[in-house]
């Protein structure tokens, strides 16, 4: 099912309907992962504040919102790589989209707003299949490293996937034969 969406970049403006979505996003994907605890510490105004730093990155990092009837429903971002160990020049920070709105093509847009062709990479939950699923559709693969990464006051464990070159090039080698 294809749901018509706006992308365009976040605004400062926008800080408050992130922070919502981004406390609903998190509810949605990690209830299964920290205890109701963490969860309750999740609030939309802490959250808006993060967005309204992040608006102001500058020309090195891209956060771009989704939007249906006027509302955000998910976005994405990514810039240069954070790793010592970079294993490329980018990085994926995030994207989250409203679980109503998964296998919309949505997500696939807004990881298509901020990935480029080249080689990248990300962190994710390592018990997080759906996420693993369309990672791995986007040519990623684990690198073998992991960490635990403290989020709201526990860890989380998460796998660090790569992707090395453009997964169109690699399907147009496989192809040509």
């Amino acid at each position: 099912m294809a749901t018509t969406a706006v992308l365009r970049p976040v605004a400062e403006a926008d800080a408050d309907s992130l922070g919502r979505v981004h406390a609903t996003c998190w509810h949605e994907t990690y209830d299964q992962l920290l205890s109701e605890a963490a969860l309750e510490q999740l609030q939309p105004a802490r959250l808006a504040a993060m967005w309204r730093r992040f608006s102001a990155q500058g020309p090195n990092h891209r956060q771009i919102a989704a939007l249906v009837d006027g509302e955000i429903v998910g976005f994405a971002g990514s810039g240069p790589s954070r790793d010592a160990d970079k294993p490329a020049p980018m990085e994926l920070y995030f994207i989250y989209l409203l679980d109503a709105y998964h296998g919309t093509g949505i997500g696939q847009q807004l990881f298509d707003a901020v990935v480029d062709e080249g080689p990248s990479y990300l962190w994710v939950a390592e018990n997080n299949p759906r996420a693993h699923s369309f990672y791995k559709r986007n040519g990623y693969a684990p690198d073998g490293h992991e960490q635990d990464q403290e989020v709201l006051g526990e860890q989380l464990h998460e796998v660090r996937l790569v992707r090395p070159r453009s997964l169109a090039r690699r399907l147009s080698l496989v192809t040509t034969e």
